[in-house]
């Protein structure tokens, strides 16, 4: 049985079953139909219609079938809806992103993109992650971009910079360094460390910083999450080079800038050659690429 057949059940259907008085306007030849039915009923097994004295109707097995067809047929139409929709260029588009990404830059994006497209059907699904979650996500096209850090080779994504932000140190107001207004990062290595987990895409950069002072941090504690190694920081743990966030100014922690190695973390648009980007997802990666903004955050 296929989806012709299928759609002949239904068509036969409205025609056997509607009053003489109101014949209905047929898209097929009724022998054609007839026979159609025929071989439906005939590889099914079991008839679909019976004569109820001038009447045909449909057996309890065809009532049953019928359900069936319609529900059937409703989901290939909503189907081609969505795919007439995405021709359009309109239809969902699912983000992942850095959590730092998603304060500001990705929700002016979305809104912008939306305003610069009105009357059109557009969604979005915003996800947050460490960078190798939302590359692996990717992977497994659960999003259609994704903004991170750099991904390695291996991945053979396609990476574009889109933003950038520069790093600083923090400290606990009572540490040895709290003091100065910045620092070289060779005199932070005697001193116990608070890094990020290494699935985090900012410690192959940090890591990167350190190997060019040519010498190694001691490293006390990992974590994955940017916020938990401020807490960390504040109450005295260690010290911490991460980005720039606004909660650092709520919290019992010191700001330096970071003099040498100059450094600045970049963040990437990424997206997947092997697959096929929708129309509407392509629209809004160039719109991406238009706004042109590289935004840095800094110290209040």
């Amino acid at each position: 049985m296929n989806l012709l057949q299928t759609q002949d059940f239904k068509k036969e259907q409205k025609q056997k079953c509607s009053s003489s008085r109101f014949p209905i306007k047929a898209t097929i030849s009724q022998p054609s139909l007839s026979h159609a039915i025929a071989q439906l009923e005939k590889e099914l097994g079991i008839p679909l219609f019976e004569k109820n004295g001038r009447n045909t109707t449909l057996t309890r097995f065809g009532e049953e079938f019928l359900s069936c067809a319609e529900h059937t047929l409703s989901t290939l139409d909503e189907g081609i809806t969505t795919l007439h929709r995405n021709a359009r260029g309109e239809g969902l588009i699912r983000i992942g992103m850095l959590r730092p990404l998603g304060i500001e830059y990705i929700p002016r994006l979305a809104a912008g993109f939306l305003k610069a497209n009105p009357g059109q059907d557009i969604q979005f699904t915003f996800h947050t992650g460490v960078t190798q979650y939302l590359l692996d996500g990717l992977a497994a096209r659960k999003y259609d971009l994704v903004f991170c850090s750099q991904p390695s080779e291996e991945h053979k994504f396609t990476a574009v910079p889109i933003q950038k932000q520069n790093l600083i140190l923090i400290t606990p107001q009572s540490h040895p360094l709290s003091a100065k207004d910045s620092v070289d990062l060779v005199e932070t290595i005697p001193y116990p460390q608070i890094f990020f987990e290494k699935s985090a895409g900012i410690r192959n950069v940090i890591d990167q910083m350190f190997a060019r002072t040519g010498a190694s941090p001691k490293i006390a504690y990992e974590t994955e999450e940017d916020q938990v190694i401020a807490g960390l920081v504040a109450q005295g743990f260690g010290i911490a080079v991460v980005p720039y966030m606004d909660i650092l100014q709520k919290l019992n922690v010191n700001i330096l800038q970071i003099r040498s190695p100059n450094y600045e973390r970049a963040f990437f648009m990424v997206h997947n050659d092997c697959v096929f980007i929708p129309p509407v997802v392509q629209k809004f990666r160039q719109f991406v690429l238009d706004d042109g903004m590289m935004l840095t955050e800094e110290p209040a």
